[in-house]
Parts: C-alpha cells; structure tokens; sequence
C-alpha cells in the first residue's frame, strides 16, 4: 500500500517504469536490482521510513537474481511497495551554527520528516559558517535514529567550522596563452582578506564575462595554507584564439543586409578582445541608397578594478536614406562598469565629424559627445527570452567644435517577457521605447540624431521610416525626422512543435515635433502573423505585416527575415 503523496515519487524514481520498449531482458534485470534502494530513497525523501519494497521477476525476487544470469525473456515484472505510516521530526539538533542562522525548512515535532529537509539545514548550517570566513566547515557525525513505535525521527547532525581563514595567492592552472598575472587582476580575488563564497563566485563571473575562457572554475583547497590563508586554485580552459562570424536579413522594403565580424580573444595577452564589424544594407532595397559601415573595437577587462573595463571604438559609415545622406566617422573612449551582474553603466567621451546632405541642405561638423549609458538585463535568454525583463537607457550629450550646435539625445527601452501554460510553451513578449532630442531644433539637429517610426525595429508592417515630421523649407513641405518618439511592440510566441512556434505581433509608433513624448505628433501601427524556427544558437525569424493605422494603413505587406528574436 502507497500513500497518495509518495506514488509521484516512486514513479519519478524507479528505472524500470522509465526502460524503452525495446529494452532486453538484461535490462530489466538490472533495473529491478537498481530499484530497490532508489525507491527506499524516494520513501525517505517523503517522510516514510518503515516501507517495504519488493520486486519480482517472473516470480523470483529480483534481488536473488544474478546480475549474469542469461535469461532469454521476461513474462512479467511486479514492484509491491508498502509505505508504511509517515514520520514527523522528534529530536533534533544541528549543531554548532552561527548565532541568528536561519535554516529553510521547520524541523518541529509536527513537521513530516522528509529526508531532503535534513539535508538541507545541514548544509544551511555548513553555509553560515562559510560566510562568516571558514571554508573548510563541513559535516562531522550524523546519527539518524527511526523510532517506529513513535513513528517519530530523531536527528543529530554534528558541524566542524574548521579555522577562519584569509584568502591566499590565487594559483591559475590550464592557462596557455593569457598571462597569469592578468588572470588574477580580472578575478580580483581579495587576497589578504577574510574568505567568503561570494567573492569566489564574483571572481568565477569576471573571468566568465571576458569570454576568453570556454569554462572556468574555482577551487578551495582542502587543507589551510600557510599564515592562515586558504589556498584557491583557479582552473580554466580558453576558448579558441579567433573567431569569424555573419549574418544576413532580408526585407521586402529594405532590401538585403550582409554583416560579418572578427572576433581576436586575447589580443595582447590579458584576456583583450578586438573585434572588426562590417555591414552593408539596404540592398536592393526601396529605402535610399545602400549603407556602408566598418566598425572595430577593443576592449581590456579589470584596467581600473576588477569590475572596470576600458574601451576604445571607431566606426566609419554611411547611410542612405530616404531623407538624408551622412558620410561619417566616429571614435569614442570610456569605461564600463559592472555594478552587480546584470546591472552594467558605461560613460566615455567621442568626436564625431560628418558630412550631411538633407532636404534642408548640405554641411559638415564635428561634435563632441559624452555617450552614457545603463543597463539591467534580467532575462533568462538573451537571444530568445522567454521570462524576466530588460531595461535600457541612453543619454548622449553633444556640442560641436564651433558652439553653434548643442544638445543631448535620449532613448530608453523595456522589455518584459512571462510565460505559460504547458512546458511554457505561450510566451507573451512586450516592448517599450521612449526618445527624446533636446536642446536642438529639428533644422540644425544631425540628421540621425533625430528619430523616425517604420520597419522592423520600431513598426512592423509600415514602410521604412514612413513616419516623420513635416516642415516648411523655401515654400515647399519637407519631411524629417522628430524630436521624440514613442513606441510598443507586442507579441505572443506559441510553440507548435519542438524547434517551430508561430508569432501574432502588433507594434505602434509615435514621432513628435517637440522634444516631449506625446506632446505634438502622430501615430501608426502595424500588426502581422510570423513564425520561429529554433536553431540553438538563436531563433530564425520570419515576420508578415501590414499597417493597421496610420496614412499607409490598409497598404502592401511587408515581409521580414533574420536571425534572432525581433526583440
């Protein structure tokens, strides 16, 4: 006889209810001798400890079966399992732990005895120790009494704290390339300083983020070091040196985007990263002319603490518009900062000089611009989330060489994602976007340092920057970029098979005169169906949409391809 709550955990637990059909004989031999003590485990893992286990085999115990007995088929397996009463907690005592230590489970005379509870406030006690500094504390007698006329369990667990103890020189093991040296400044272990397990998972996070490492791990040495200190080794496997890669998009509007990189890990020797970009878009496309742009940038991790990064990037580029054309080179400098680990800041300096030709007319100039910016990613996929949120904003302050020219653009971006249903295969997926150029009038403003709505990054299913401002030049009416922008994309993602799910999305757009959001200005909106297939390394993306509201709506439909999530 099974109790209601424990069937589930001998059926997660038996091997024999989990063999394939086409399974041998053998097979079901050794699975019925592994069950014995896989399902007395389940029983305790429930609070049962005077259950009973039997499994036959054709009528014979499975446990008095030879594991080389030759047996050409079976007939007939039966598992009798008899629970038995459920015990609660009688005596206990896990001792010694820090004052105030908090275990997760109530171990009262009322509560069942799940096995697992006892494991777990045993290592609750052992981690308390760990972060007040002693790293070899760990379990040092345990007596586990059933008391079966009571149907009671008593549980005595007794705890060695070992010696507190203060990190010691961390040694790095599986390094071939990158320096020793810098390995240990990007780690940032406090060495000196009292031990504690969180400054060992940060140090694992810092080498991690480099991505110069396939795998990384820490290790506490066993016994103490000398002068008190606990030895830490720092094990690491470095990923291949170079790395190339493409991409490619394709829009019925805005033509064919090629991209690829070049990707150097350990440039100097310290874990730095060089990466050369290049794109050419708007291929054949009804958007302008076609794009140009050559991107490379470096990066060295831990240059002003372990947690500060330097960069330097210079891009040169091109863009084709519809309403503008702007030859330009930028070069900016900076320092990013990981305040926690999906809180990042990044503040630098730039010069950037172009060459522009608009509607308005022709110029050149070269500004000065302080890029800020913030970021809290907390999805649990950056490629294809499915839960968690996004948060992104941006403020870039900028003054040309002459003073005649100045300003600060701002943009801001949410995203949250939840999921449900079976195997959480409905996914609901929402966006919002915010911008804002103040300080500088639409006329004197660069051109794309104003902001336009249509297409795949903003509305779906309208033309490419369809939506803009209208201004009055010389008599005749031009359109332009605005001075503020809203906009929302929403998406329901439901899984139909394995790797393949189909897409409903809506997206709105808004672009205003002045520089406040919803002030003065327009809207549109744009809604289609798509479809995702799962390559592992991020979704292939099909998008079909059409304006719902706006001057257009009504219009052609638009079509979308590309690699990964629209957002």
């Amino acid at each position: 006889m099974v109790a209601d709550n424990a069937e589930d955990a001998l059926t997660a637990a038996s091997l024999l209810l989990s063999l394939e059909d086409t399974a041998g004989p053998q097979d079901y031999v050794a699975a019925a001798r592994a069950d014995y003590r896989r399902l007395l485990t389940a029983l305790y893992a429930e609070g049962y400890y005077s259950g009973t286990v039997s499994i036959t085999v054709d009528g014979a115990e499975a446990a008095n079966i030879s594991p080389l007995a030759v047996t050409s088929a079976i007939g007939e397996v039966v598992i009798t399992v008899n629970s038995g009463p459920a015990f609660t907690f009688g005596q206990v005592s896990i001792a010694p732990v820090p004052p105030e230590t908090e275990f997760p489970a109530d171990l009262g005379p009322t509560e069942r005895a799940r096995s697992g509870e006892i494991r777990t406030a045993a290592n609750a006690g052992v981690t308390a120790w760990r972060e007040l500094g002693y790293p070899l504390a760990g379990i040092d007698t345990q007596q586990i009494v059933a008391r079966h006329a009571d149907e009671k369990l008593d549980v005595t667990v007794g705890l060695n704290p070992g010696p507190q103890l203060r990190f010691g020189e961390l040694e790095v093991n599986g390094n071939f390339r990158v320096r020793p040296e810098r390995i240990r400044e990007i780690a940032g272990l406090p060495v000196g300083e009292i031990y504690s397990p969180d400054a060992v998972d940060a140090a694992e996070t810092r080498l991690r983020r480099t991505g110069t490492f396939n795998s990384v791990a820490l290790r506490i040495g066993e016994e103490p070091g000398p002068d008190e200190t606990i030895p830490v080794r720092a094990q690491v496997d470095e990923a291949a040196l170079r790395r190339i890669g493409f991409g490619i998009e394709l829009s019925s509007v805005e033509g064919l985007t090629l991209s690829t990189f070049w990707l150097h890990r350990n440039f100097l020797g310290g874990a730095e990263r060089l990466r050369v970009d290049a794109s050419v878009s708007d291929i054949s496309g009804e958007t302008g002319g076609t794009d140009y742009s050559l991107r490379a940038s470096f990066a060295r991790p831990a240059t002003f603490g372990a947690d500060t990064d330097f960069y330097i990037e210079a891009e040169v580029s091109r863009q084709d518009e519809p309403t503008f054309l702007i030859d330009k080179f930028e070069i900016e400098t900076g320092l990013t900062r990981y305040l926690t680990d999906d809180l990042t800041v990044r503040a630098g300096i730039g010069l950037l000089t172009a060459r522009e030709e608009t509607e308005l007319g022709e110029r050149d100039y070269t500004l000065v611009i302080l890029p800020l910016r913030a970021t809290l990613d907390r999805r649990d996929n950056a490629a294809n989330a499915a839960s968690g949120y996004y948060l992104d904003g941006r403020a870039t302050p900028f003054v040309s060489i002459d003073g005649e020219l100045n300003g600060a653009r701002l943009y801001g971006d949410a995203r949250v994602y939840r999921s449900f249903g079976e195997n959480d295969g409905l996914t609901l997926a929402a966006r919002g976007m915010v911008g804002s150029l103040v300080g500088a009038d639409i006329s004197d403003a660069p051109a794309d340092f104003l902001y336009y709505s249509g297409g795949g990054g903003t509305v779906r299913g309208q033309p490419y920057q369809s939506l803009g401002v209208e201004t009055l030049v010389g008599g005749d009416v031009v359109t332009t970029g605005g001075t503020s922008f809203l906009g929302g994309q929403f998406e329901a993602r439901f899984d139909i098979r394995e790797n393949l799910s189909l897409v409903g999305f809506y997206d709105v757009g808004y672009i205003g005169e002045t520089a406040v959001p919803g002030e003065s200005g327009d809207w549109h909106a744009g809604a289609g169906i798509g479809a995702r297939y799962d390559t592992g390394i991020g979704p292939i993306r099909l998008d079909i949409g059409t304006p719902a509201s706006g001057d257009d709506a009504g219009g052609s439909v638009q079509v979308y391809i590309g690699i990964g999530q629209a957002f």
